[in-house]
Parts: C-alpha cells; structure tokens; sequence
C-alpha cells in the first residue's frame, strides 16, 4: 500500500533529499563522521551553512541588504523577538488571520513596554478568509505590520502583500515560504519554521532587513538579531543536521527549476484538488474562493460523524494526517512541496469512491 503524508508539520520531505542523506550518513565527504557529529566550526559544516545561505538567497531573489539567520526556537519565539527588537516603546500592528496570528498577538501584549494593536480580523467569521488591509488603516509611525501569510489551520492564504508606506511588514511565512511569488524586497522580515517546506523540525530561517537589525536593546543576547547577525548564526551551536537538509532541499528546488518551478507544480495539484471539490454534491471548501491557500486545503462534508467516518477510511487506505487540526474539525490536505501530484490524483479517486457510497447526490 501506498503511502500519501498529508501532514501539516513535520511535513514530507523529497525522496531524493532523504537518499542522499542517508548516502552521506555515516561519512560526510570522506570525513568517517556523521553530519550530525561535525563541529558547527568545521571547514566541512562551514561549507554546508554558507552553500544553504547562497541556495537560499538565489531562489527567493534575497537582496545584499537582508541578513539570512538560521536559529532555533521555531517561528512560535519570533513572535517575541520581532516586538522585542523592533517595538520596544512603539506601537506594532497586527492582521489576525488565525491561530498563529493570535499567538503572536498574544506575545507581542505579554511584553510590558509594547503597544499592540489588531488593525484587520477575520475571527468574527471563523477566519474563512483574509480581511483587507489599505494604506489608510496603517499607523505610519508603528514598528510594523505582522502578518501571516499562510494559515495551516483555516486554509486561507494572502494572493497579494498590504500597501504599509514606510511601515516595514513581518511575515510568518512558515508553511508557504518557497512555495509563492512574493518579493523579499516587499518585506522588512520574513520568518519561516522549516518543518513545512524546508527541512526537519528544529530549524528557523530568519530573512531581515539590514536597518531592523539592532534597533531596540535586547537584554537576552540569544533573542537580540544584532548579536545572531553578527555571529553568522553561529553564537551558539546552531541545529547543524536541520541545516544540511535544508541545504539538500534547496538544491532539490533548483533541480525542479526552482521556484516558479515549483510553484507551477504546486498550482497544479491545488488546482486538481479544488476542482474536485467544486465538483463534489459532498465535499465542500469552507475557505472564501479569494482567499484560498494552495498550501493547505481543508474540506468537509457538513456532518461530524461522516468526516469522522472519512478521516477513519482514508487512514486505513494510506492517506496519512488528512485529518482537520482539532479546533476546526473536517479534513486537511497539506500540499507542500516535496507532495506527489499522484498523491492528490488517488485522493480525489479515494474521495469520489466514499462519496458514490455516502450519498452524494
């Protein structure tokens, strides 16, 4: 039996990645060690973290002004160390799109000397879609505007970047980054947990803009940007096998011509999924058609016990983690990038079969 991993996070990695890992195993590059024993000082580690950081930068088109900085703590510590480097006695500014959202909501308010304010919502209408944000709405002497660009649980994904003036925007990119057309450029910085799109968990990627970088005095070095930009991520031993399987895995994008090659392929399997959604007398998308993600599609047939029934039979057929995240219910295909388009193709003949036994009409 086949087997599908629709998992949000950790996620499916490409085969190819996994293969030459455990190729490379047990001896890197004739060393007669492991990458996970080299020394984060090493010649050889050092070739594999400034290699990610080049493959990084020329897929997403990262300009000489941006610093890369591979950390850990995952995206859920960004959303203290964004207030805490860039809004201490500031205002920042928030579009609340989801869960994620309203954790880091909820961390920028944990810190005393931070005014947060929720400038754009979609709680009141179950977050189905993503709320509009203008020039207008934008405080112009605020820190920035955070928000999210994917949200892995609700299924709804921003199709175009907020006008925000001179306002640098921060976006937790963690389960659509190398999966869009967005510009780098467009961003003051970008965050990403690597367990959707890039690697293992244990990995965060931070993208940010030279002038953000020490602009509050940070009493945590290891939460401070200037002391992490100025030590090359390397202030502490930072998750050094993570980081050689993101390397892997940005060399696998190039192969698939990168990331409007991807994200073509992406599109694409999206697109099948959808279609047969909309043509199901059965499954319905409870996402607003402007606002879908072509990351994470959640569907549902409008009845508990029979979704449950689903997620229950497609468990048994190898369709692994289809099940919708708890506060929402319903299932949840997660197409990253390393997801076969085969994958989705016997998802939609899996889901055609219950329905003709379930009662479509």
């Amino acid at each position: 039996m086949t087997i599908y991993n629709f998992s949000a996070g950790p996620a499916v990695l490409p085969k190819p990645v996994l293969e030459k890992a455990q190729s490379e195993f047990l001896d890197y590059r004739g060393s007669g060690m492991s990458v996970m024993e080299l020394s984060h000082r090493s010649s050889l580690f050092d070739d594999i973290i400034k290699k990610a950081e080049a493959l990084l930068r020329e897929l997403m088109g990262i300009p000489d002004n941006y610093k890369v900085l591979f950390l850990q703590g995952g995206a859920s510590l960004q959303f203290s160390m964004v207030p805490l480097n860039l809004a201490q006695g500031k205002k920042a500014l928030y579009a609340n799109t989801g869960s994620w959202s309203k954790k880091a909501i909820s961390a920028a308010k944990a810190l005393e000397n931070v005014e947060v304010e929720v400038i754009a919502s979609s709680e009141a209408d179950n977050f189905t879609y993503i709320p509009t944000i203008t020039e207008d709405m934008i405080d112009q002497e605020a820190a920035y505007l955070h928000i999210t660009t994917n949200n892995t649980i609700v299924g709804t994904a921003y199709q175009s970047i907020p006008k925000a003036g001179k306002v640098p925007i921060v976006a937790d990119m963690s389960s659509n980054i190398l999966a869009n057309d967005y510009k780098v450029e467009d961003f003051g910085i970008i965050y990403a947990g690597a367990q959707k799109n890039i690697g293992p968990a244990g990995l965060t990627v931070v993208i940010i803009r030279d002038d953000l970088i020490g602009l509050c005095p940070v009493a945590e070095p290891m939460l401070d940007y200037k002391i992490q930009a100025d030590n090359d991520s390397l202030y502490n031993t930072p998750p050094t096998f993570a980081i050689y399987i993101a390397k892997l895995v940005f060399e696998w994008l190039q192969e698939k011509g990168g990331v409007p090659g991807i994200l073509k392929e992406d599109q694409e399997k999206a697109g099948l999924l959808y279609e047969a959604i909309a043509n199901s007398a059965l499954f319905k998308s409870p996402v607003r058609e402007d606002s879908r993600s072509i990351t994470n599609i959640p569907f549902v047939t409008g009845d508990a016990e029979l979704d449950k029934k689903f997620n229950a039979e497609a468990l048994a057929a190898g369709f692994q983690n289809l099940k919708g995240h708890r506060s929402v219910g319903g299932m949840r295909a997660s197409l990253y990038n390393a997801f076969p388009k085969q994958g989705v193709r016997d998802l939609i003949a899996f889901m055609e079969a219950f329905e003709k036994e379930n009662g479509g009409a």
